[in-house]
């Protein structure tokens, strides 16, 4: 058993390797986002993941948590005083009532075969069933986590701790000099630019249309403020079709400065698509996504991309395979139920 050194505020973990060297400690603020973003860097290639994260993101993300302690909900492990690995546990309530006990981490590659991941695993599930003694207990509760195609060791970890696939998602790209399928807006509705006075009916109106969605959360104002000031926030990119003072849908376009410039490429995003119940079926999506990938190429840009449920209600995988989106990779929701 590996116990935590006093001054690092950490606990002892029961399941953890004998490995000299290897401790497991707390989150210790605001000194830790260094640590963490190299467990990202480290990680991502051998995830196949393409990110791009900032020391910023790190603190602005963390001053925008829903239902978690940094300081009791992560768990980092050390080996000689380096960190090689982290994680964060958090809870959320969907609209069904479900109650959902997410759990992530990012674990070094060389230190994948030695037993951390399914010690923190462990501690992360131990963690998340004290955080649901305090919830009803009538409802269903499980434990969850995203994964992709590429994240071998993460798969075979949660399929061994008896996870499952619940749902499927994919990441799709488009290249922009592909031909663009005529899409005209419906009658009565128009896109207009976007101003300050309009974020909040924005807002409303994507959080009431993604209320159809699989695992939806009702968002908060902690969730509204931190949209306001997130890197990606470029209203300045997005089409917005309205009817009249009704926000009809959306496509939240925004480039990602920091991954264009790590991958070097021009991509930009058609995210935050959605349509209000009453205006669906009537090519509002498929007009403003098209009106986004031109505007995009028009920018100089040289690929699109966004992400899709694969069993979106909607239809949304079809729509953008309409409009030349091919999948690039898919990505896994991983559940199991809590005892």
């Amino acid at each position: 058993m590996n116990t935590i050194i006093e001054t690092k505020r950490l606990i002892s973990i029961p399941e953890a390797p004998q490995l000299a060297g290897l401790i497991f400690r707390g989150f210790q603020g605001e000194s830790d986002y260094p640590h963490m973003l190299a467990c990202i860097n480290g990680s991502k290639a051998a995830d196949g993941e393409e990110r791009a994260d900032t020391l910023e993101d790190l603190r602005y993300n963390y001053a925008h948590l829903n239902n978690c302690d940094p300081y009791r909900d992560m768990l980092f492990a050390e080996v000689n005083d380096q960190a090689i690995a982290y994680s964060r546990c958090w809870w959320e309530e969907e609209l069904n009532g479900d109650r959902i006990y997410n759990i992530l981490w990012f674990i070094m590659p060389e230190w994948r075969q030695d037993g951390i991941g399914e010690a923190i695993l462990a501690h992360q599930e131990r963690r998340c069933r004290q955080i649901a003694v305090q919830h009803p207990p009538r409802v269903r509760k499980y434990f969850q986590v995203w994964s992709g195609d590429k994240q071998v060791y993460t798969n075979r970890l949660l399929e061994a701790a008896g996870y499952r696939v619940v749902r499927y998602g994919y990441s799709m790209t488009r290249p922009i000099a592909d031909p663009l399928p005529e899409a005209p807006m419906p009658p009565g509705l128009e896109v207009r630019p976007v101003k300050p006075e309009h974020y909040r009916k924005i807002w409303d109106a994507m959080s009431e249309a993604f209320r159809d969605h699989w695992g939806y959360v009702p968002p908060t104002e902690n969730d509204y403020q931190a949209w306001l000031g997130d890197r990606y926030f470029q209203p300045h990119l997005w089409k917005v079709g309205w009817a009249g003072d009704e926000v009809a849908g959306m496509v939240l376009n925004f480039i990602n400065e920091e991954e264009n410039r790590e991958y070097n490429r021009k991509r930009g995003y058609t995210e935050g698509i959605s349509v209000r119940r009453p205006w669906r079926r009537l090519g509002l999506a498929r007009s403003l996504l098209v009106q986004s990938i031109e505007m995009f190429r028009q920018m100089g840009i040289e690929e699109t991309a966004l992400g899709v449920d694969a069993e979106n209600p909607n239809g949304a995988l079809n729509l953008y395979q309409g409009v030349g989106y091919r999948v690039i990779k898919t990505g896994y929701t991983y559940r199991k139920p809590m005892e």
